[in-house]
């Protein structure tokens, strides 16, 4: 099994990496795969020390899968010449999430979608990742019509200059900026870039992505906001169901859903918190309660670590079904 990672010295690439390594996906041939400039830089996966080659040396290795964590136009350019010597790409960016030809996949969700002939397959953003995972399986049994979502991303999602930007203004340090306002100490209504209908790219991801993952009919209105906190994604989501939902089989449903932890015990000041969900590989849901303005609505506090199940997990945990398949 040769596995290319794609992007392996970026910050999901790392997490990627170490994801391998815990979950033991069984790997003869390791490819750290990067930009030019970090061409020969030399990393250590399990144990063994490799050195970075470029996406051309990459494709002529012909790896089994190729893991891309390196942004949209790479992917745009570079994932089809993979997918043409044969490998089969699960890919992190945007480029191919809306593809009609692509499928977009959550292995708990829909990985039964999966054939041998999808040679480029996408991961959803991290923040519908973490929000479809807990809205699965209400929409199978009680049905949603509308999902107002509001989220609280961590600066990790930006990437490495963003985090370098929150270091600065904590040590009181002037820097390279990647947000158009200071982080510490404040939200930033504003992840990725606005869009002609006034939303961003990011709000509009949560209703599209929605859309084909459960379901075209869900309507969907979501709020993206950035806060300076490093542990993982949080959202507030209100839902609309078909039917007056029963809390204790909402909390049971979710209890029983692979890859869902219920924290929601109030009495013990239990709820999901971005502090405790980094470096999980889990969706945690709590502060589950009845919406008390309509008959047919409940609340729900949605988090995750956006490295890890919002990336870097979920990628392997396809990389995991096509294999147990056969087909990698």
């Amino acid at each position: 099994m040769k596995v290319a990672v794609v992007g392996a010295t970026g910050m999901v690439g790392e997490i990627m990496r170490s994801v391998l390594e815990e979950r033991n996906f069984p790997i003869t041939e390791f490819i750290p795969v990067a930009s030019e400039r970090s061409v020969g830089k030399k990393m250590i996966f399990d144990g063994k020390e490799y050195s970075v080659v470029g996406l051309q040396t990459a494709v002529e290795m012909k790896p089994d899968l190729a893991l891309f964590s390196a942004g949209g136009d790479t992917s745009l350019e570079w994932a089809p010449k993979f997918a043409e010597v044969g490998t089969t790409v699960i890919d992190n960016s945007s480029a191919w999430r809306m593809h009609p030809n692509h499928k977009l996949i959550v292995p708990e969700i829909n990985a039964d979608s999966l054939t041998p002939n999808d040679k480029i397959i996408a991961n959803p953003n991290c923040s519908t990742i973490q929000m479809v995972m807990a809205l699965a399986p209400i929409h199978k049994k009680y049905g949603i019509q509308r999902v107002v979502v509001s989220t609280y991303q961590s600066i990790t999602g930006t990437g490495v200059k963003a985090v370098q930007q929150l270091e600065n203004e904590y040590q009181g340090v002037e820097g390279e900026k990647a947000y158009p306002h200071p982080i510490h100490r404040n939200a930033l209504p504003h992840c990725d870039v606005f869009m002609d209908n006034g939303y961003t790219k990011e709000e509009m991801k949560l209703v599209n992505e929605t859309h084909k993952i459960l379901d075209p009919s869900i309507q969907v209105t979501a709020t993206a906001v950035r806060i300076p906190v490093v542990g993982g994604h949080s959202e507030s989501v209100n839902l609309t169901l078909n039917e007056s939902p029963d809390l204790n089989d909402i909390r049971s449903i979710l209890s029983e859903t692979p890859g869902i932890v219920v924290q929601d015990d109030l009495e013990n000041n239990e709820y999901p918190m971005p502090l405790t969900a980094a470096n999980k590989n889990d969706v945690f849901v709590g502060r589950i309660r009845k919406d008390e303005s309509q008959d047919k609505g409940i609340n729900l506090w949605i988090v995750a670590d956006n490295l890890r199940k919002g990336a870097a997990t979920n990628t392997v945990q396809i990389a995991e079904v096509l294999h147990s398949k056969g087909w990698v």
